[in-house]
């Protein structure tokens, strides 16, 4: 990829340049934030003019093949006449956009736009570069197809949905403007400066036959669960202090003794998170053989889930790149050859893997908040209040993360194992890619409140360790008198974590304050629900992630 700034002026958006076959995850991560301006490297333009030649050539030579002058799915061996074929390819996306639901978000929608367009401009779709060109128009201006969310299986491409993008192509279906307002396809196409297309051979069955909503929604499903990921080792570190828990199984040489990757890098990810922590060293003769599996076994279930994470990027970075509509034109020897590269099975296997990573992370997350609302494990206050009884505390913000927890445990159920034939048998075996990468979203959702509400326990517990000194012959915890106090040999006492543990803590104090007494919390949670998703965190943990490595 090539980004190049397009104006000096701040506001301006990234000029970025896609090189098909060779675009990047960051790139695509750019893509999915917004704010950036797209074009095409002028090299492959003449990939795409001798493709469509080679199928402006079949048609002169009333030559017979799917997908140009036939019938499409079970009608395959009908011939259409040449006098009707741009009738079949208007028909073709009419008749497909048949979607249901809400319609996807304007990044969803960003990257279907960058991925089909990068899809085409491979050279074997037979179309012209305009109708490439019109693709990123739409990006650029803003000009968003307005796609329903549901009515894809993920085998013959996400046809329905594509379908509903190339209707404003051709100036039919709906379009959202940057500014919130619904357009008519040919009101979109008019703002933009076209013409509506009048599709030619094929075009518009390259525009529906792909992957590019699937993985655009898998993708979406990626940055979340990295985002997650990362502040999920955040908020682990947090917990790790508040409870006082041991470094020792965050030793590399435990690690290299495995030698499973991701498990290295949580590792050492965590170690430099805590590097320069007071309160580390404070608790050497505490008494606490090993931690529970929450907190000592971070490195191996938080490895494991990157890497899956870095499995599934890798896959879904390839067909982001991939021809993936049918047939496919190879202009070196003319050929036109059907296949079934628009199967989705490799999406929906890295969506169901995701999905697996996800509910981990979240399901993890849980179990410290629980280890941490245990007095007797963590040696914190029941509930993470004073006057426990008088005040629930944290109680009940545990069983909304044990709620979201359980609710991401079944919609971890793998999509790709479910398949129901369609188009009278024709298309027998499909992906359920579609479903499998849109029921990412909700658990990523569902896994940023369980790990945000872990970091608001977390922040608690360090502040309730931090500020509360042992009333001497009681055993009894209360507030310290005024003014500087020494910590009386009572670990984490007036003790601060690491530089960069402690920067997050003043950012989380930032958005909620230390609970007193019980209160409305239901803002709280939402607030720490954005800092889970925001992944503004130390380069230690954002760079062991696929798509910012």
């Amino acid at each position: 990829m090539t980004l190049t700034a397009s104006s000096t002026h701040p506001s301006e958006p990234t000029h970025l340049t896609l090189t098909p076959g060779q675009v990047e995850l960051g790139l695509l991560r750019h893509i999915h934030a917004g704010g950036v301006r797209l074009s095409l490297d002028p090299a492959v333009n003449s990939g795409m003019v001798q493709s469509l030649e080679a199928v402006q050539h079949i048609v002169d030579n009333d030559e017979v093949v799917y997908g140009i002058n036939t019938g499409f799915g079970k009608l395959a061996s009908t011939k259409i006449p040449g006098h009707q074929l741009a009738q079949l390819q208007r028909n073709l996306v009419l008749s497909h956009s048949v979607g249901t639901g809400e319609p996807l978000a304007a990044p969803v929608v960003r990257l279907v736009l960058a991925t089909k367009a990068v899809s085409l401009a491979r050279g074997h779709s037979g179309v012209r570069p305009a109708l490439v060109d019109a693709l990123l128009s739409l990006f650029n201006t803003g000009m968003m197809p307005r796609i329903p969310s549901k009515g894809s299986v993920g085998a013959s491409g996400d046809l329905a949905p594509l379908a509903h993008m190339a209707c404003v192509l051709i100036g039919e279906g709906e379009a959202t403007t940057a500014d919130g307002e619904v357009v008519s396809g040919a009101e979109a196409m008019r703002r933009i400066g076209l013409e509506p297309f009048v599709l030619g051979p094929k075009e518009g069955l390259a525009l529906l036959n792909g992957t590019q909503v699937s993985t655009a929604l898998a993708l979406t499903g990626l940055f979340g669960a990295e985002d997650v990921f990362s502040a999920a080792l955040m908020s682990g570190a947090l917990s790790l202090e508040a409870i006082q828990g041991s470094i020792k199984p965050f030793d590399a040489r435990i690690h290299a003794a495995r030698g499973q990757p991701g498990q290295m890098a949580v590792a050492g990810a965590v170690r430099a998170l805590l590097e320069g922590s007071e309160i580390v060293p404070s608790h050497p003769d505490c008494g606490r053989v090993q931690d529970p599996y929450s907190i000592r076994c971070i490195p191996q279930v938080m490895g494991a889930c990157l890497d899956n994470l870095t499995h599934a990027a890798r896959v879904l970075r390839i067909e982001a790149n991939a021809a993936s509509d049918n047939p496919l034109v190879f202009t070196d020897t003319g050929e036109v050859i059907s296949g079934g590269n628009f199967h989705a099975e490799p999406v929906a296997f890295a969506a169901d893997i995701i999905a697996l990573a996800i509910s981990e992370i979240g399901a993890i997350s849980e179990r410290r908040i629980a280890l941490m609302l245990d007095t007797g494990l963590s040696g914190l206050p029941p509930f993470l209040v004073h006057d426990g009884g008088l005040n629930s505390g944290f109680m009940i913000a545990q069983v909304t993360a044990a709620a979201l927890a359980s609710e991401n445990k079944s919609l971890a159920h793998p999509g790709s194992v479910d398949s129901l034939p369609t188009s009278a048998n024709q298309e027998d075996h499909v992906s359920m890619a579609t479903y499998a990468a849109r029921r990412l979203g909700d658990m990523v959702n569902n896994t940023a409140v369980v790990v945000g509400i872990e970091a608001m326990c977390a922040a608690q517990g360090i502040e309730l360790k931090r500020n509360v000194a042992p009333t001497v012959g009681t055993g009894v915890p209360s507030l310290p008198p005024e003014g500087p106090q020494p910590a009386l040999g009572r670990p984490g006492v007036g003790l601060k974590s690491s530089p960069l543990v402690e920067a997050e803590f003043d950012k989380l104090r930032q958005k909620v304050a230390f609970l007193e007494s019980d209160r409305y919390l239901a803002p709280d949670i939402e607030a720490v629900r954005l800092w889970a998703l925001a992944a503004d965190l130390p380069d230690a943990l954002l760079s062991i992630l696929p798509s910012r490595a």
